[in-house]
């Protein structure tokens, strides 16, 4: 069997921003249902952080959290004290599942840390630019192309217009 595909997966502002104070800046319920989608079943990798934002665990998803706390704990959590091993969790947990996908959900330190190992970007691009203390990490054209881009339809849930867009390593 292959080797399972590194995906990222974020929402980010027109600025590059995804976040501020440990929490996203805008509400986009059709970006939820579009996560949801993308990781279920998945292996789900993420900081100490961006999971503690979450609070708990994802339903249907194996999570892994990445962290230097060696005492770190969280009821039905995984943790890896560094990327390295978080990815060789993630394989093992995919190849017991058949998954295809290894997920990496943030925050700006874990996707800086899986850029150079990921094999496709999964990006909700969200009309806005908000002041954050968190950016995604430049996407370098010369290295990633896009693959697909499909404008969002913005509901009442919805905070901001959005669009879908993946991008696939050149």
């Amino acid at each position: 069997m292959a080797e399972p595909a590194i995906v990222l997966v974020a929402a980010v502002a027109r600025n590059g921003v995804i976040g501020r104070d440990n929490r996203l800046l805008w509400r986009l319920k059709s970006d939820m249902r579009h996560f949801r989608a993308l990781t279920m079943g998945r292996p789900v990798i993420m900081g100490r952080r961006t999971y503690e934002s979450i609070g708990a665990p994802l339903p249907g998803r194996r999570i892994i959290v990445v962290t230097r706390d060696p005492a770190w704990h969280a009821e039905g959590v995984a943790a890896a004290p560094a990327p390295e091993a978080a990815l060789a969790l993630a394989r093992i947990v995919a190849a017991e599942t058949g998954g295809a996908e290894i997920i990496v959900a943030g925050g700006a330190e874990i996707y800086a840390a899986f850029l150079g190992m990921a094999d496709r970007l999964e990006i909700t691009e969200v009309d806005l630019a908000p002041e954050g203390d968190a950016v995604f990490p430049a996407i370098d054209t010369t290295l990633w192309r896009e693959e697909s881009r499909v404008s969002g339809v913005k509901t009442a849930d919805d905070e901001a217009a959005f669009a879908f867009v993946r991008y696939a390593r050149r």
